[in-house]
């Protein structure tokens, strides 16, 4: 049998996790592919450093552009990640080159992937990316393959592990976002500037790839409103448990009369929602096809081993002579439907104000949401501290994501209101 020959770019955790798992589960590999499937090439910055894995007889490439030429190599493995510099220069000549592409990089598939698709479709080679979202889940296959014959409506999902941590431990410890995310950072669960996910731009990346695949679009990233949890405070966890919801950082993508709807936000999930059950650092998606109804997902969103296992998937799908185009269907065939502007969505809202505890301040408020046409679906208020700050929430009923955005404009400019109030959308169950 001739083997497929694998060159890796990039040799951290994932990397040398993907060599870990072809050589120990070399006899499942080939017999599930039809062929062996060898790393023959590897290329990364440090080639003394101990990865815990043996490199022997392997070449190694001190530039990773090398792998696209090299003889030796059927298929190039992209691990270095970024949407820019070498990770971009390497897929776009390895395409070039009629070679196929695996890559777990979701930024550059987020913001390069109609570029990079044409490219493999011109080239008449696969370029596969089930690493790049959801780690070990196997949601991409879902979409392109297990739920090809349906339409979607919505995708959902805790996209980031971090984020899911963080909120997670701020609730089972009643503790604050900046004292829980040192913690993260102290166990290796958040890098040391976490921008990336704490801001909800990494989340953003896989869904607008999810969002591409589940509504046969061109990806966009561009379209997706972005919003990440550092404003996000014990209290607010305390009432949303109170109110009988859990917060989650969620990706959204859902098909609109409007267009296609993309957002990354802190969300009210119902306690009894699949989506609040998923706790720690697993990720979990939520596909809603119009046959298959309500499929769910959920597993370890990153790490070596799922990572790795992910990366492989598509080596042996690659390795059966497996084709599929990049985002499900030809490039010709992919639909350009407009992305909704979060001015336009629709849903309840929770909102949390502190005020000075006053007479008239609750009159004042209810005023201002009733200018605006917003009626309240409850209200929490605990004890009293005349002259003190106090919180209040008011949970809304259905309304519009304008209307709430100008009724805070005004709530917040109210000499009672002592800080900027805290919106959270809420999601239905």
């Amino acid at each position: 049998m001739t083997p497929l020959r694998v060159g890796i770019a990039g040799l951290g955790t994932v990397g040398a996790g993907v060599v870990k798992l072809l050589r120990d589960n070399a006899d499942l590999i080939t017999a599930r592919a039809g062929r062996p499937i060898i790393v023959t090439a590897v290329s990364a910055r440090d080639r003394n450093r101990d990865r815990g894995v043996s490199l022997e007889n392997i070449v190694w490439h001190e530039h990773a552009m090398a792998l696209a030429v090299d003889p030796d190599v059927d298929i190039v493995v992209e691990l270095i990640g970024g949407s820019e510099g070498p990770a971009k220069a390497l897929v776009e000549r390895a395409l070039a080159a009629h070679r196929p592409v695996v890559t777990a990089n979701k930024a550059l598939l987020a913001i390069h992937g109609a570029a990079l698709a044409e490219a493999a479709e011109a080239a008449g080679v696969t370029l596969a990316y089930e690493a790049a979202v959801a780690g070990g889940i196997p949601v991409i296959k879902t979409l392109r393959e297990g739920l090809a014959g349906n339409r979607i409506d919505r995708v959902a999902g805790i996209l980031n592990g971090t984020c899911n941590y963080i909120l997670t431990t701020m609730r089972t410890e009643g503790s604050e976002f900046a004292d829980v995310l040192a913690d993260a950072q102290a166990l290796g669960y958040a890098e040391a500037d976490p921008a990336f996910d704490i801001d909800g731009i990494d989340a953003a990346h896989k869904l607008a790839i999810l969002a591409a695949l589940a509504f046969g679009q061109k990806v966009d990233f561009a379209a997706v409103h972005i919003e990440g949890i550092r404003r996000i405070s014990a209290l607010d966890i305390s009432f949303a448990q109170e109110l009988g919801y859990r917060i989650k950082l969620l990706g959204i993508a859902r098909r609109t009369a409007g267009g296609i709807e993309t957002r990354v936000h802190p969300a009210m999930v119902p306690a009894g929602n699949l989506l609040a059950s998923v706790d720690g650092v697993f990720n979990a998606v939520l596909i809603e096809g119009n046959f298959s109804g309500p499929v769910f997902l959920q597993g370890r969103g990153a790490g070596a081993g799922p990572t790795a296992s992910a990366v492989v998937s598509d080596l042996i799908d690659i390795a059966r002579g497996t084709a599929i185009p990049v985002w499900g269907a030809a490039l010709a065939a992919l639909g350009s439907a407009q992305g909704v502007a979060i001015s336009r969505h629709t849903g309840a809202y929770f909102l949390r104000l502190m005020v000075v505890d006053q007479p008239g301040v609750l009159a004042n408020v209810t005023a201002i949401l009733r200018d605006h046409n917003i009626s309240l679906e409850s209200m929490l208020q605990h004890g009293r501290s005349p002259g003190e700050a106090v919180p209040i929430v008011l949970v809304t009923h259905e309304t519009s994501e304008a209307a709430v955005a100008a009724a805070i404009a005004e709530i917040a400019a109210l000499d009672s209101v002592l800080e900027p109030p805290a919106l959270i959308r809420i999601e239905p169950n």
